[in-house]
């Protein structure tokens, strides 16, 4: 049985994975007393829980991600995975190709105006790349 411990430690692997380490240490060098029962939850259960589930590859959990962000026009969050997923060095990798399917496909079901957003915010992510 796994416990709290081993559940973050697993948590912090893939949260690692997916977003790089340099974006991790970032969030967790700004953790504070407030925050870090957060941090804690979010990689305990998001990014272990959730993530590790073995019924999606963590490639259509990237694809899903970003079209929720989209979405909902969380566009930190949207930023953080379309930059995450178009560098990652494992077959998680998005291409542009098929980053831009997926913006495509999720115009017609979010809507222009969030595609707006998604494919400016995804083209100066490519070109600062």
């Amino acid at each position: 049985m796994s416990t709290d411990r081993t559940d973050y430690e697993q948590g912090l692997s893939t949260r690692r994975a997916i977003l790089g380490d340099a974006w991790v240490d970032k969030s967790l060098a700004n953790k504070t007393a407030f925050t870090e029962d957060f941090q804690e939850m979010i990689t305990r259960h998001a990014w272990n829980d959730i993530w590790n589930r073995p019924g999606l590859a963590h490639k259509t959990r990237r694809i899903m991600v970003i079209s929720v962000m989209m979405s909902l026009g969380h566009w930190e969050e949207f930023e953080m995975h379309v930059r995450a997923a178009l560098q990652a060095e494992d077959d998680t990798r998005l291409t542009q190709e098929e980053l831009k399917e997926v913006l495509l496909q999720n115009a017609i079901y979010a809507g222009v105006p969030a595609a707006n957003t998604a494919f400016r915010l995804a083209q100066r992510i490519l070109h600062a790349l």
